[in-house]
């Protein structure tokens, strides 16, 4: 079923029509408050309002020219000067390929540099999203290169990938601020444990290591994943080797098992919301399916009247 689901992402005539579908539209808003900047503000001011904090990643990726990309970084700008007359700001998530990452190395660093910039003087953050493999060296290489002119930057790793384990090694000595996820694409076993019980295993070991640059601040680290138990684990590990839980930040997606992210928040931990908006969702949306079986089924019981 993951497989296929994630072969649904990359269909492009999928990606044209089942976008149109009223029942898709509507199981779509379980994940994302709407399309609209204004639809992503109202939810961060009710977030907010919650305690939560909350970072804004407007979708697309792969983009075809760089016009677009000026077009999406111009849209990331205008979102951190609305940002600037709210009292708690939002944190902003992009992939690089939004910025152009695939038909300019040059201009994408410019993209990143000028928002990281923007949102450091906003008394915010910038963050680079992870996309596949393909892009894996790229991203890290160009947050190791941002990470020399910026304080306020982080970058997401996936715990599925066998070569995340060197790249915390090698981002550790810049103090990254790293937000650790499980990883949403289909990749091949040379590249990637494919098993749950493997992911999980490598997500606690990297998240320990991680747990304990936390802890002599050297890291910031945000675990970004809905698997409570996996949470507990990881916590009761860092608090055991003599960490406080508050050193860990735990970020999910909007709209799933947010009950549970109140109730971390009010335990102590820093928790954050992811809010995904924008017209370009059907690609990230079917990941989102292919994540967690209960996704589907909530997706499938929109189908009837």
């Amino acid at each position: 079923m993951r497989r296929l689901l994630l072969w649904m992402a990359r269909n492009a005539y999928l990606r044209r029509t089942l976008p149109r579908l009223p029942f898709a539209q509507r199981a779509v808003r379980r994940f994302m408050p709407g399309e609209t900047v204004e639809e992503a503000f109202a939810a961060a001011d009710r977030l907010n309002a919650l305690g939560l904090g909350v970072l804004f990643t407007h979708l697309g990726e792969n983009l075809t020219s760089l016009s677009e990309a000026s077009e999406v970084a111009r849209h990331y700008h205008d979102v951190l000067e609305r940002d600037a007359h709210r009292a708690r700001k939002v944190e902003i998530s992009v992939k690089p390929t939004q910025l152009g990452l695939d038909i300019d190395a040059e201009a994408c660093f410019r993209h990143c540099d000028e928002l990281a910039a923007h949102a450091e003087q906003s008394g915010t953050w910038f963050w680079l999203d992870m996309e596949g493999s393909a892009y894996t060296e790229r991203t890290v290489a160009l947050y190791e290169r941002l990470r020399t002119r910026h304080e306020h930057l982080g970058i997401a790793l996936q715990a599925y990938l066998k070569r995340t384990g060197a790249d915390i090694q090698r981002l550790l000595p810049s103090k990254p601020a790293i937000r650790l996820v499980k990883g949403a694409y289909d990749e091949p076993a040379e590249l990637a444990y494919r098993s749950r019980p493997e992911v999980d295993a490598n997500y606690q070991a990297l998240a320990i290591i991680l747990a304990g640059a936390s802890h002599t601040g050297n890291a910031r680290v945000c675990l970004g994943t809905h698997d409570l138990r996996l949470i507990n684990r990881i916590t009761n590990l860092a608090v055991a080797m003599g960490g406080n839980k508050t050193e860990l930040e735990v970020h999910m997606l909007y709209g799933i098992r947010e009950d549970e992210l109140l109730k971390l928040s009010k335990q102590g931990y820093p928790c954050s919301s992811l809010v995904a908006y924008g017209g370009a969702w059907y690609a990230w949306y079917m990941r989102r399916l292919a994540e967690r079986p209960a996704n589907i089924a909530f997706a499938l019981r929109q189908i009837l009247p």
